[in-house]
């Protein structure tokens, strides 16, 4: 049997070479506090090319200067963000990866200096600043900030473009009802909680032509939040207005107990693909080749995102490749070693 894993797979007229997918992290490495890519993002991000990940996918990058996940963070609130990481894109490229880019705004997550913004004025915990409430004034301005982030992506020339709507951060908590406790049309009714996301979508693609992803955590965690099946219902919104894939995480919306074991969330990813009939990514704990053949062959998902494996082991797709039999070509230069 063809192992699925190192088989092709094609969105709109994007082909990754694999199914392997460098899930979005954040590396908190921007020096001088200004959203800047640095030696370390060329390093780290070209490195996992060079060990034939068919998709890398940028850290959270943030939106507006307001909405980072800290100081550190990348952003692409800027036209002066675009040289670094057009060059970041063409290192990769040279390597036979397609590169995506998360973008984001961390909402009442973020812990950068000065006032913070979210849907509601709810604290995280205790510990966290208490956001102000969103005006549709100030609503309007971060859906426009999306829309310019996809603009400057574009140039750039990343092929994917990665809506990060989960892990609590401001779209997940729009969406939310444990974080959204809005009267107005942003808040409510769960079409009414979606209307940010809608509009950002909307408003991205006026400006976006190739594949669109959304990450999204697909429960909560607590018995009064979101689950699978709401998501369900979202992705399906999603998928009418274009969307290609969704990226299916769990959590982080309010503090839980999360059980975590081995692939914990791919059940997730399976019924979203089932039920709203999208194609999805799998995330979470899922770390040799076996593992992730056994959802493809399975179709519980179409792409598998690695996170933590790949940091350990920029060369992961070389270390899967042994635990499913099937030989790939290295870099010419690797040859003696590979």
């Amino acid at each position: 049997m063809e192992a699925k894993l190192f088989s092709p797979y094609t969105i709109k007229q994007t082909t990754f070479k694999n199914r392997m997918v460098m899930a979005p992290m954040c590396m908190y490495s921007s020096d001088q506090e200004d959203g800047m890519v640095t030696n370390w993002h060329k390093t780290h991000y070209t490195s996992r090319a060079v060990g034939q990940v068919g998709l890398i996918i940028l850290e959270a990058t943030a939106v507006t200067p307001q909405g980072r996940i800290s100081p550190k963070d990348l952003g692409i609130w800027s036209d002066d963000h675009i040289e670094g990481l057009k060059e970041l894109t063409l290192l990769m490229q040279e390597h036979g990866a397609k590169t995506g880019i998360q973008l984001a705004h961390a909402g009442r997550k973020a812990t950068v200096e000065g006032e913070i913004i979210a849907p509601s004025a709810i604290p995280f915990n205790e510990n966290m600043k208490t956001p102000k409430e969103m005006t549709v004034e100030e609503i309007n301005e971060t859906i426009a900030a999306f829309k310019a982030g996809a603009e400057r992506a574009k140039e750039a020339g990343f092929d994917v473009i990665e809506l990060h709507g989960a892990h609590g951060y401001l779209i997940n908590e729009f969406l939310s009802p444990l974080t959204n406790k809005r009267t107005d049309d942003y808040g409510g009714s769960a079409k009414n909680r979606y209307r940010i996301l809608e509009e950002i979508i909307n408003e991205v693609k006026t400006v976006w032509e190739g594949p669109l992803f959304v990450r999204v955590s697909a429960e909560d965690y607590h018995e009064e939040g979101l689950h699978v099946e709401d998501y369900v219902e979202m992705a399906d919104w999603m998928k009418k207005q274009g969307v290609d894939l969704i990226d299916v995480s769990s959590g982080a919306v309010v503090p839980a107990s999360i059980p975590v074991f081995p692939g914990y969330q791919v059940k997730l990813a399976e019924g979203i693909k089932h039920e709203a009939k999208i194609p999805t990514g799998a995330v979470g704990l899922i770390t040799n080749g076996l593992q992730a053949e056994e959802i493809l062959q399975n179709d519980r998902a179409d792409l598998i995102f690695i996170g933590r494996e790949l940091l350990r082991d920029p060369y992961w797709p070389r270390a899967a490749a042994k635990d499913l039999g099937v030989s790939i070509a290295p870099p010419k230069q690797y040859d003696r070693g590979w």
